[in-house]
């Protein structure tokens, strides 16, 4: 596996050696991301033009595009510079004008002479009654005429090249296409009805019609499949290597697991109690473990986390729990500290704020192992952090972690187990893209307790009676969140919404009551303000979307959201889970600012009508599609250039067992299909696949 295989080099040649590329084009082309034939072949058609010869216009719907016989009649230059120069020209049965503007008389005449036969195409309008074909696709004598394709694919273009070159350079790249042996496994070939490799892109190149252009298309259903399987094998390569490093045994013995279920209120739901079963196995096994625990808003991950890192501790090892900030790790703490007081253990935290000497004995008391469960941001990453005994990573809202990242928390515990948790509840398509090399727990139940949100949806003209209604509110002593929303990029405006709001509330409210938190604040007097309304000092707290993830104030009961409509399903709901967590009843209210549009009013219907994480994502996806759910930047989720997650999501599942399947059977794959396998990580550019076999 030394380098790339022979027979794919003319693939990965530049553009510049592909028919009519030149230096110029091909520079052009690479803007949009083609630097080879390789990236051409994938970049399929999006469209298609009829251009299937007809006798005459006659009867034919206009606009329309035509490809039609003529006769060429008389030449009628432009009067003045800029005007039209039009040429009169007569089919089978009626008769219509090629007009050219900025037309030069020497060359039309030439390439049009009065009286000759042309073969035309282009778009035909109608223009004061008369038809006429503005700058025509094609004219071609009629013996060169079959080199217009009957139906002709429309590629997505760039600055400074044509569809006529891109056609020409897609038709160059698939000739130099080899037979690749099949990577796919028969039966699936066969039960789908898939063309082989190279009859795929030859016929995905070349539609005949609208239907070809579905990602149902059996021609393109096997590419969409052959590149998730290519990212499949990435991840189950990833998968077997992270099994194949040699985890520790952390076997729990129960000691202080059985303290903390005795000291809770309420047992914990089977959704929790299988959880907690799966990771202890999990630990107790000599694979390292890579599993992801997914839980909706609400669904009691704390617990199940903290009896994780009771089975570190029972080892004998120790534990860390990581969250993407400050504040959250202060939360975590919080959420953690009173169990890990049923249970007798040493909790401590670290943040990239402990200096100095503190700083000094924390990593002092971890060296020794005197702490037992660390809670941290990314801080714990720091060369100087040495852990006596790691055996358990725990990171929180995975969505900011890539494989990369859980690589190297995992080599600060030489194997330690690594459990990602995260509240985003991820329709089963998207987390096989980004997970596919873990296992899953789901927690789909709710821990008892939980009181349904009442969620309401009013318009901003109505604000003066949310301000009453809150007023009442404060005044039984409840609390508020008031997010407003990131009105846009510039960090100006964000700022002037929630500082506007802030102003106004405290006006109508009074003084002390409102506290204001958003994105722009320094660190400590963010931490100041959510500290007072945990406190309870404070009684509303304005915010920009800082608080989605994971604050916890139990005497939150009422979460107002302005302008929901602009905000995405699956933060709202985020937004939402942040009340409801005390004995009061709850309130949110999502205020819009008519009109709504149609999107907008059905993604607030979805809210009224569930609090079902799961369902809500589901919708999300079909709404607003893979990229956007969870901003493809910095979501880890590959691009993929033919699969279409939306509408492709079975197949995602399926080529997630069919590459665990071919690993399982051929783990260094060098069978027949294991070796055609191969050339797929290469063409598909998997490069991280291909130094996992390489070394592995």
């Amino acid at each position: 596996m030394s380098g790339r295989p022979e027979i794919l080099f003319p693939l990965f040649a530049g553009a510049e050696t592909l028919q009519g590329v030149g230096p110029k084009t091909a520079q052009n082309l690479s803007q949009i991301g083609i630097e080879t034939p390789r990236d051409l072949l994938f970049s399929l058609p999006y469209s298609v033009v009829d251009r299937r010869r007809r006798d005459t216009i006659r009867g034919v719907e206009l606009p329309a595009t035509v490809t039609v016989e003529v006769t060429i009649g008389r030449h009628r230059p432009a009067r003045n510079r800029g005007g039209a120069y039009r040429i009169h020209v007569e089919d089978a049965e009626t008769e219509f004008q090629l007009v050219f503007f900025h037309g030069r008389s020497r060359y039309l005449e030439a390439q049009l002479p009065e009286g000759a036969r042309r073969v035309v195409s282009g778009k035909l309008e109608l223009f004061d009654g008369l038809a006429q074909m503005v700058h025509p696709d094609h004219m071609l004598p009629v013996e060169e005429a079959h080199g217009i394709p009957e139906y002709e694919p429309v590629y997505s273009l760039t600055h400074g090249v044509t569809q006529k070159t891109m056609y020409k350079a897609a038709q160059s790249a698939l000739s130099r296409m080899p037979e690749l042996a099949e990577w796919i496994d028969p039966a699936q070939m066969l039960q789908e009805n898939w063309p082989a490799w190279h009859e795929a892109l030859q016929s995905a190149h070349a539609p005949q019609g609208p239907d070809d252009l579905s990602p149902q298309a059996p021609a393109r259903a096997r590419l969409a499949y052959d590149e998730l399987f290519a990212h499949q094998l990435t991840l189950a390569l990833a998968r077997q290597k992270e099994r194949k490093a040699r985890g520790i045994q952390s076997a729990a013995t129960g000691r202080l697991q059985s303290k903390v279920l005795k000291a809770l209120p309420y047992r914990p739901t089977n959704a929790q109690a299988r959880a907690i079963e799966e990771i202890s196995a999990d630990m107790a096994a000599d694979k390292r473990m890579n599993r992801l625990l997914q839980g909706d808003v609400g669904a009691g991950k704390t617990l199940v986390a903290f009896m994780a890192l009771l089975v570190a501790v029972e080892a004998g090892g120790q534990g860390v729990m990581m969250a993407p900030t400050g504040i959250l790790a202060q939360q975590h703490m919080e959420g953690l500290a009173p169990l890990a007081e049923d249970a007798g253990v040493v909790i401590e935290i670290l943040t990239g704020r402990d200096k100095g000497s503190e700083r000094k004995a924390k990593l002092a008391a971890l060296k020794r192992g005197d702490i037992q469960i660390l809670v941290g941001t990314h801080a714990v990453f720091q060369q100087d952090v040495e852990f006596r005994d790691l055996r358990l990573a725990i990171v929180d809202e995975q969505h900011r972690f890539g494989v990369r990242q859980r690589m190297e928390l995992a080599e600060k515990g030489k194997g330690a187990d690594v459990l990602v948790m995260t509240a985003t509840p991820i329709p089963r398509s998207l987390a096989l893209a980004q997970y596919g090399d873990m296992d899953v727990s789901v927690l789909d139940e709710k821990p008892p307790g939980r009181k349904p949100v009442k969620t309401a949806v009013v318009s901003t003209e109505r604000m003066q009676e949310v301000v009453g209604h809150l007023r009442k509110a404060i005044a039984e002593g409840r609390q508020c969140y008031w997010v407003c929303p990131l009105v846009d990029e510039s960090e100006l405006s964000d700022l002037t919404a929630a500082e506007e709001r802030f102003k106004h509330l405290r006006a109508v409210l009074g003084e002390g009551t409102v506290g204001l938190v958003h994105g722009q604040m320094p660190p400590a007097e963010k931490d100041a303000a959510m500290a007072a309304f945990v406190a309870g000092h404070t009684k509303v707290l304005v915010a920009t979307t800082v608080i989605e993830v994971g604050v916890n104030v139990p005497n939150a009961s009422i979460m107002v959201i302005e302008r929901a409509e602009i905000f995405g399903l699956a933060q709202l709901h985020q937004l939402r889970g942040r009340v409801g967590r005390g004995s009061a009843d709850s309130t949110c209210l999502l205020m819009y600012q008519p009109p709504l549009t149609e999107g907008g009013r059905k993604r607030l219907e979805v809210l009224r009508e569930t609090e079902d994480g799961f369902r809500i994502s589901e919708t999300d996806l079909q709404m607003r599609g893979a990229g956007d759910m969870i901003g493809t930047a910095q979501s880890g989720l590959p691009r993929f250039q033919i699969a279409d997650l939306e509408r492709q999501a079975g197949l995602m599942a399926v080529a997630q067992s069919d590459a665990r399947a071919l690993l399982a059977a051929d783990p260094k794959l060098e069978g027949e299909r294991g070796k055609a396998a191969r050339v797929l990580l290469w063409l598909m550019k998997q490069d991280q696949a291909i130094r996992l076999i390489s070394v592995g």
